[in-house]
């Protein structure tokens, strides 16, 4: 019973704010996201620092300099990296740049904790400062996690703009909100004919879903914001948007895991196990089984609850959010220092870098859908890039018998349609608005090809099946599912089955207002025809994505 009556007297100082984060690991890795554009970006005249004027270069450099010293007294650590803009930054913007050589392992950066701007899709945490500016909180609690974020970027920018240390100091963020962007070119932001100009109707689809939540989200928070409230004036639509901007393309994620190491509560219940034992008010035995259900309800809250319920965290960290995207062969890492309560990115174990040397991270497999929509970049050559062709039964069938050479048989198509092969329609649903995600852009469930894999294998085991002649048909025991395998339906069946694939892309292509010839033609005349920067943004993205239908067409080829 004594022991009991501890474990409970210990478990309730512990709910009460003497909170614990234990790790798997002292370093937790994260998916990195990030805001900056790549070569076939749309920041015209700022591929060479020949077209900047010396005045602006010199009011962008104090405005880093401005930065790095703020980071300093803020307690950011830096160490062999400063903040760069112009060559050899990649696209001439804003990077991260080596200042001497750097050894495998190193650690570069590390930001504290109290400098983040996080938020999570657990209900165990909470954002008292930001909920109490609410009449109705709970508007605020359940947004999604980039209106959060956006919220909390307006609240520091037009509210309050201090951020106090764990010893109580106040860290004014100004200078590190200045340095974001005030402007972005993402697709939410454009108008019909800069869509239509994507020549890519899945991204399109997605993009005015995007819309049409963000729009209802701000309409739901704006409700709820109290008149009197200093939130009130500055939470405009164009404010929010910008917010959801900067939470998308420089916030990463990962999974929610409670606060960093606290020393404190375990020495407290040191201290009273000793104090339990020492009064003769129970054995060691007791008074260890109570400390031991302390610990057991630390990692419960911070680890088995959010395991449970898929819980996830999302952060922007200052100064860290200043390092480039690289989709492979990234420089460093950004990981949580489980002992030292903040962030750090550290280079890769087989990562050597020379000085002047841009650091890249990643922020993980990311299509250039994504990437485009989110974050206002396209990545060439993007190994993690795909293609959203209509669904199967959206085919041109006359087109593509003429090109087999062959009269698909009766009934083949309800086969393929009972097995699910025909997908959906090519707009989707608009019920699946409040879903979206950023990812690849597949709400009509389309036929998927990837750079990695080229057109998605199911697509061919149900091709194989409807060009099938009644004889391969039966050889294959007249069953969609037999078709799985290379060669299943023979070797002529495998070569047509490729044929039709190979020609559903030319199709594709053909469709196209322009072509690849053309739009790449554009490209290099960009600057000459004085495009803006969407037209320059739509320009790269569909290059990317008919290179990739002809690399596709080309491998069918082959076989």
């Amino acid at each position: 019973m004594k022991s009991f009556a501890l474990s409970l007297i210990l478990l309730l100082l512990q709910g009460n704010g003497i909170d614990a984060f234990v790790s798997p690991s002292p370093r937790t890795q994260y998916a990195v996201q990030s805001k900056f554009h790549y070569e076939l970006s749309a920041k015209k005249g700022f591929s060479s620092t020949d077209d900047v004027s010396a005045s602006d270069t010199k009011q962008r450099q104090a405005a880093i300099d401005a930065l790095q010293d703020w980071a300093k007294n803020s307690g950011i650590l830096r160490k062999d990296v400063d903040v760069a803009s112009g060559e050899p930054i990649i696209g001439g913007g804003l990077g991260l740049l080596t200042s001497t050589n750097v050894e495998p392992n190193s650690v570069l950066l590390q930001v504290p904790t109290h400098l983040t701007f996080a938020t999570s899709t657990s209900k165990l945490e909470k954002n008292p400062i930001v909920e109490d500016l609410f009449e109705d909180p709970k508007a605020y609690i359940n947004a999604p996690w980039w209106a959060k974020l956006s919220i909390d970027l307006i609240v520091c920018k037009h509210v309050n703009s201090n951020r106090e240390s764990p010893n109580g100091d106040k860290v004014d963020m100004t200078p590190w909100i200045e340095s974001l962007p005030s402007t972005f070119y993402t697709p939410i932001r454009w108008n019909e004919a800069q869509l239509d100009a994507l020549q890519y109707t899945p991204l399109t689809s997605m993009v005015k879903a995007q819309e049409n939540l963000t729009k209802k989200i701000f309409d739901q928070l704006s409700k709820a914001v109290s008149p009197s409230s200093p939130l009130s004036k500055a939470l405009t639509y164009d404010a929010f948007l910008w917010g959801c901007d900067c939470a998308r393309s420089r916030a990463f994620s990962g999974a929610y895991g409670g606060s960093a190491f606290d020393p404190k509560p375990y020495a407290f219940t040191l201290l009273l196990v000793a104090a339990y034992v020492g009064a003769g008010l129970g054995s060691l035995e007791q008074a260890s089984n109570g400390a031991g259900l302390v610990l057991c309800g630390s990692i419960l809250k911070d680890f088995v609850f959010p395991k449970l319920f898929q819980s996830k965290k999302y952060i922007i960290c200052p100064f860290i959010d200043m390092a480039n995207h690289k989709g492979v062969g990234e420089d460093a890492n950004v990981a949580f220092e489980y002992f030292a309560d903040g962030f750090s990115v550290s280079t890769r174990s087989d990562v050597n870098l020379e000085k002047k040397q841009e650091v890249f991270i990643t922020y993980g497999p990311r299509s250039n859908d994504a990437l485009l929509q989110y974050y206002g970049f396209v990545e060439p050559g993007n190994a993690h890039d795909v293609y959203i062709m209509p669904p199967l039964r959206e085919w041109d069938i006359d087109a593509l018998e003429k090109a087999c050479g062959r009269t698909f048989q009766p009934g083949r198509l309800q086969k393929l349609e009972n097995a699910g092969l025909l997908g959906g329609t090519s707009l989707g649903k608009d019920d699946d608005d409040d879903n979206i995600e950023e990812g690849v852009a597949n709400r009509g469930r389309g036929v998927v090809v990837t750079r990695a894999g080229g057109i998605d294998p199911a697509i061919i085991t149900a091709l194989r099946a409807l060009v099938s002649t009644a004889e391969e048909w039966e050889a294959a025991g007249e069953a969609v599912g037999n078709f799985v395998t290379e060669n299943s339906g023979g070797k002529e069946n495998e070569r047509i089955a490729r044929l039709a694939a190979q020609k559903a892309i030319e199709l594709e292509l053909e469709n196209k207002e322009t072509t690849l010839e053309e739009d790449e033609s554009t490209w290099s005349k960009r600057n000459i025809l004085g495009l803006s920067e969407e037209e320059c943004l739509a320009l790269a993205f569909r290059i990317e994505k008919k290179k990739l239908l002809k690399e596709t067409a080309f491998a069918l080829s082959l076989k």
